[in-house]
Formats: C-alpha cells, sequence, structure tokens
C-alpha cells in the first residue's frame, strides 16, 4: 500500500510539473500583468515599480522557478479584478463546488447503483424499459439544458425551489455550507439534479452491463444451488464483483463535475469555483485562471489516488499489479 502511494505521488510530481509549466505560460504570455493593473493614467515609474515587485524584469526560467515555488507554498499572487490574494478568493467559493459535487455525486450513486442492478435482474419490464429512455435522456440531453427546464418547471410554473443562487449558508470559520439552512437545502436541489443526472445515467447503463455479465458466471450459479437469498447473490456477490469500473468511472466523473461544474454553476448563478473562473476569463484575471488550473489538477491527482487505494481494498490482487508497474485499469 505505502509503495502504490509513494509511486502515485512520484507520478503527480511530474504531472504538477506540466500543469505548472502550462499555468505559468497562461500566466505570462497572456496580457501584460502591469498593464491589467495599473490604471491607464499611471506614470513610467509606476509602471517600472510595479514591474520590478513582481519579478517580471528576470529572466522566463528564473520566472517560472519563482511561479512553481510560490506554487508549492499556495500563493499564486494577486487577483487583478479584486486586488486580494487569489488563494484566498478561490477559498471562498470552493465549499460552494464542493458541496455541489458531493451531493450530486453520493445521489448518483445511491440512485444508480441500484437502478443498475434491477435493471440487470429485471430485463424487459415497463420500469426498466422507462429508466432506460430517462437515461438517454441524461446522457443526451446538455446539462444547461436541463437546467433551464428544471428553473422553468419548478421556480417559474410551481414556484416551489429558487431559480439561482447558494440560499442562506451558515459560516462555521474555515467552511460555509448551506446544508444546514432550509433556504441553502432548496437551492441545491435543482443544481444537483442537474448535474447528478448524467452521472445517475451513466453508472445505472454500466451497472446493467456489468451485472448482465457478473450474472452468467459459474460463481453466481453455484450460489443459486447453494440456495443463497437473492438479494445475497445480486448485491453481496453479484454487485461487489462488478465494482472496480464503477469506482473508476464515479472517480473521474468526481474529478470532471469539479472541473467543470461551471456550466451548471453559470445556469443557476451558484457561487462556485466555475463561477469564479468564467468571471476571471471575462476580466483577464490571469493569477485567478492560472491557480484554478492547478487546484484542479491537484483535485484530479487526489481523485485518482484515492480510486488506486480502492482498488487495493476491493481486490488486494491490484495493488501488487500496480506496483509491479502494470495499469490498474
Amino acid at each position: 500500500m505505502l509503495l502504490l502511494v509513494l509511486k502515485r505521488l512520484a507520478n503527480a510530481v511530474v504531472v504538477l510539473l506540466f500543469v505548472a509549466l502550462l499555468a505559468f505560460t497562461i500566466f505570462k504570455f497572456l496580457g501584460d500583468p502591469v498593464q491589467l493593473m495599473l490604471n491607464p493614467q499611471a506614470t513610467q515609474e509606476e509602471r517600472d515599480a510595479l514591474t520590478q515587485r513582481l519579478g517580471l524584469n528576470d529572466p522566463v526560467p528564473v520566472q517560472f522557478v519563482k511561479f512553481v515555488a510560490n506554487a508549492v507554498q499556495g500563493d499564486f499572487g494577486m487577483s487583478y479584478r479584486n486586488q486580494l490574494p487569489v488563494m484566498g478568493v478561490i477559498a471562498e467559493r470552493f465549499p460552494a463546488t464542493f458541496e455541489l459535487v458531493m451531493v450530486s455525486s453520493i445521489a448518483a450513486l445511491l440512485i444508480g447503483l441500484p437502478l443498475g442492478v434491477f435493471a440487470a435482474i429485471n430485463g424487459g419490464s415497463f420500469m426498466v424499459r422507462v429508466a432506460h429512455i430517462i437515461s438517454m435522456i441524461g446522457v443526451s440531453v446538455p446539462a444547461f439544458v436541463i437546467g433551464i427546464l428544471l428553473i422553468l418547471a419548478f421556480s417559474i410554473e410551481l414556484q416551489v425551489l429558487p431559480a439561482f443562487g447558494r440560499g442562506e449558508v451558515v459560516d462555521l470559520g474555515f467552511w460555509t455550507t448551506g446544508l444546514l439552512t432550509s433556504s441553502g437545502r432548496y437551492a441545491l436541489i435543482m443544481p444537483a439534479i442537474s448535474l447528478a443526472l448524467f452521472q445517475i445515467s451513466f453508472i445505472m447503463r454500466l451497472v446493467t452491463s456489468e451485472m448482465l455479465e457478473v450474472l452468467r458466471t459459474d460463481f453466481i450459479r453455484f450460489a443459486r444451488a447453494r440456495g443463497l437469498r437473492a438479494r445475497a447473490i445480486y448485491f453481496r456477490h453479484g454487485l461487489r464483483n462488478c465494482l472496480m469500473p464503477v469506482v473508476t468511472i464515479t472517480g473521474m466523473l468526481i474529478g470532471d463535475l469539479i472541473a467543470f461544474a461551471l456550466v451548471t454553476e453559470i445556469v443557476f448563478q451558484w457561487p462556485g469555483m466555475g463561477f469564479l473562473f468564467v468571471q476571471s476569463v471575462q476580466y483577464v484575471d490571469i493569477p485567478v485562471m492560472a491557480a484554478y488550473l492547478m487546484i484542479v489538477c491537484c483535485i484530479f491527482i487526489l481523485i485518482n489516488l484515492i480510486t488506486d487505494l480502492i482498488y487495493v481494498v476491493v481486490d488486494p490482487r491490484m495493488g501488487a499489479t500496480a506496483i509491479g508497474g502494470s495499469n490498474v485499469r
């Protein structure tokens, strides 16, 4: 287990250095920081002083080393738009995105896994056909269209859910959450559904196909011959043996949701990192863009590491395979 973690961390360092180079390239060549941070009426002396303070007179390799060193310490400079430390601005928005992604992912697993098992067991029933139609809609229809339809139905027509915003939140000092207030929970419903529908559809179809393969195997026939109850056969033996691809896909989907939840956040005006990134693009706030890229990369790496560890828990043989150099996927 320890060797697997060390190997994954070594790979993560290489990936982070590459992403840091990409973020530095964005930081360096997409606009002039001095021009963006100062007023057009600023004097040449003020421009020279800011250039010297930002270290823009140094050679490019030296600037990159300083950028990496500062990034390791969580320092991405000041936001051009807010004139505040970038990490402070992102930390203020991160709880909203994390809360939205976690709620939608948990809902997707709690709904998608049982639906997939049910669809595999009851092949051609009417309810299974309805579930497959809904899953096709979830996979095919873009998230922003689903979000707009939800707003039209539940906010404009029925007027039971808020159309935008996060509702009332509770500040815990290190975290802000809307799960402790009724308005916060109501505000979370539609964005979570919009974000989770694709996950539910994907997980359901994946579990159905994997379960159909597992149910044809000899050990399932043997379990039936022993007289085990159907619930034990389907969930304890069948579902466990098709969890490996589900773990892989769920890990990838969580990373994708954190990175690309910005569409849902824009539709519902959800004050998360994705909405902040779109605003930073509009205002050419390069430090926020670079920090967002680095943070999303770190999240992907962390999720992949957790996924690999779950592999070992589900099937200990995978740990030896991964340490030996084979691809666990």
